[in-house]
């Protein structure tokens, strides 16, 4: 934490008992912010108790429910309020918060999930259209005050981002697994690096797959970063694989 609040804030987190609207709640409660909440179930009279006064309302849902909710909270919104949301996709979420609510909005997603470690904050900010900077520097200024790093990026450049890190590392995982999956006679020969490779993909594709799935699903650059991917597995099928090794060491080049 990074002690408290130079401003205090009245905010309203939908999706408050969620585990990333109880860790926004908790935070920025602790940092002194006015913070209300709202959750299943969604009413009018409990967005109208939870909006009423609110500088900005932070939606702490999954951003398939956004479809549902949002036509029922926009009419509860005054116009000045910071409408922003928290989904790890931001180009669809942001076209349908700026649908359905004029006044200002800023997409935020926070790289971190609802146990994170401190090198793990810091959070993605992509204004919407009719934000300006006061609306930005809002929504900055309450992530710093729990701690947070913020930088801004569009929503394009965010999701394509998100779909060569998160989503491409999902399905190449998932297509490798998959390849070798049923050939028992392979178990006597597992190396430490695949032993290694298999127990660090466990989570993701175990008790993360709908997640990562469906993320996949609602980005709508995943294909083409798959596509790229598929160009270098074209690299090495047809032999040229040092090609692709010098490539990769761009990762390690300050060790050089």
């Amino acid at each position: 934490m990074s002690g408290a609040a130079e401003t205090s804030r009245r905010l309203a987190i939908i999706g408050c008992r969620g585990r990333m609207g109880k860790l926004l709640a908790a935070r920025w409660s602790a940092a002194g912010h006015d913070v209300g909440g709202l959750d299943l179930p969604l009413t009018d009279e409990g967005f109208s108790s939870a909006l009423s006064g609110a500088d900005a309302v932070f939606l702490c849902i999954p951003a398939g429910a956004l479809s549902e909710v949002l036509p029922r909270l926009a009419p509860h919104l005054d116009g000045r309020q910071v409408l922003a949301d928290i989904t790890s996709v931001k180009m669809r979420p942001l076209a349908q918060m700026e649908a359905a609510y004029a006044g200002p909005v800023v997409g935020t997603h926070p790289l971190f999930g609802p146990k994170p470690q401190p090198s793990d904050l810091r959070v993605c900010v992509t204004p919407g259209r009719n934000a300006e900077e006061p609306h930005i520097a809002l929504v900055e200024g309450l992530f710093r005050d729990m701690g947070c790093a913020s930088f801004r990026s569009t929503a394009q450049a965010h999701d394509r981002a998100a779909a060569s890190i998160q989503g491409l590392n999902f399905i190449s995982s998932l297509a490798y697994f998959s390849t070798l999956a049923e050939q028992e006679e392979l178990l006597p020969v597992l190396a430490p690096s695949f032993r290694r490779r298999l127990e660090a993909s466990r989570k993701m594709l175990t008790e993360d797959a709908p997640l990562f799935e469906w993320l996949f699903e609602a980005n709508p650059l995943s294909q083409e970063s798959v596509r790229q991917y598929r160009s270098f597995l074209n690299v090495a099928a047809g032999g040229d694989i040092n090609v692709l090794v010098q490539r990769a060491r761009w990762w390690w080049k300050e060790e050089r």
